[in-house]
């Protein structure tokens, strides 16, 4: 279970930076627009800045987690199973923010959601037996 977990949390992770690439570099172009459905390049360029920042979040959750992936396999388990359990973890909680906050968005919110909610389950069931 707990590779399981390691593994899914990782795909998380990949998950969540190219949501970083889309929202930190790539917002304007038409694939990012697709994707968030801002509209056009002057209707995008509007909220460019809040967009940029949001990316970064989301690149640093994705580092924490590859980070304890990474010290979970040095044998460092502790520390990398923290760092995965709360990397994971926020990713799943605000994929439940978005979800309830605005059910129309439900499919951006399981796209981002379920891979890390299944990792935490996962490794904390592996964690525990």
């Amino acid at each position: 279970m707990v590779i399981a977990g390691l593994v899914l949390a990782g795909v998380a992770a990949l998950v969540h930076v190219f949501i970083f690439y889309l929202e930190s570099i790539a917002w304007t172009s038409a694939r990012a627009r697709a994707v968030f459905g801002t509209g056009t390049v002057e209707q995008a360029a509007v909220q460019q800045q809040l967009a940029f920042n949001q990316g970064f979040y989301n690149l640093f959750l994705a580092i924490a987690v590859a980070l304890g992936i990474v010290l979970y396999a040095a044998g460092q388990t502790a520390v990398g199973a923290t760092l995965v359990l709360t990397g994971a973890g926020s990713m799943a909680a605000a994929a439940l923010v978005l979800l309830l906050s605005s059910p129309d968005k439900a499919s951006a919110a399981l796209k981002q959601g379920l891979a890390p909610a299944l990792g935490v389950l996962a490794l904390a069931l592996g964690l525990a037996l």
